[in-house]
């Protein structure tokens, strides 16, 4: 890469598309000062004390949501060669630490969410787009099972959500720019194998086209 410019490698997938571990894996195959990630989950804007109501009727699925121009910012930043300082949102868990990330600049930059190809600025920035997707329902398992073990929300609610907010915003905000991406995943099983292999197989790939 010339300019000491970053690679930046974008990485979309709706929620229970298996993007977490997918991207875990991928991350595993550079070396740590080689990587660097940079989460749209961080930028959220605080929605302040809800009760289990208010928050089963919130709509965390949508561009709205997520403070994009800081987002935008602190990527130009790591671009530019800077460490970003943030705090970790804990999607209104008032359990949970919030700890400060600290996020520094490397030469290769992942920069992963739900809405980062909806948000034009950012998506104009990325070198390499990757796309996780699976079926619906192996989707929405893999949602139950997540928000009941670390979010602790009940079935309903989860449903609720899917049906209300989850399928309606990946039918508009990213299911529209699939067709954009260099690297479509299909993620419908849950073999850590099969993915460890893929991302494997996609890391080298991208090592070779950037002489990495």
């Amino acid at each position: 890469m010339t300019n000491n410019k970053p690679l930046i490698i974008g990485i979309a997938g709706g929620s229970g598309s298996g993007k977490t571990f997918f991207l875990n894996t991928f991350l595993h195959h550079f070396k740590t000062d080689e990587v660097t990630l940079v989460s749209q989950d961080d930028y959220y804007i605080p929605a302040g004390e809800m009760t289990q109501e208010e928050n089963k009727l919130y709509n965390f699925d949508l561009p709205s949501t997520i403070d994009d121009q800081q987002f935008l910012l602190d990527i130009k930043k790591l671009i530019n060669g800077e460490t970003v300082y943030k705090k970790e949102y804990n999607f209104n868990n008032p359990l949970a630490v919030t700890k400060i990330l600290e996020i520094s600049p490397a030469p290769i930059l992942i920069v992963e969410g739900l809405f980062i190809l909806h948000f034009k600025e950012i998506s104009e920035l990325l070198d390499t787009r990757i796309f996780i997707e699976a079926d619906e329902e192996v989707a929405l398992q893999r949602r139950i099972k997540r928000d009941g073990l670390e979010r602790g929300y009940p079935e309903d609610d989860v449903l609720y959500k899917w049906h209300n907010h989850v399928v309606p915003a990946y039918k508009q905000y990213l299911a529209p720019f699939k067709d954009t991406c260099e690297i479509i995943v299909v993620n419908n099983v849950d073999v850590p194998e099969v993915i460890i292999a893929k991302t494997e197989e996609i890391s080298n790939e991208i090592k070779e086209k950037y002489n990495l």
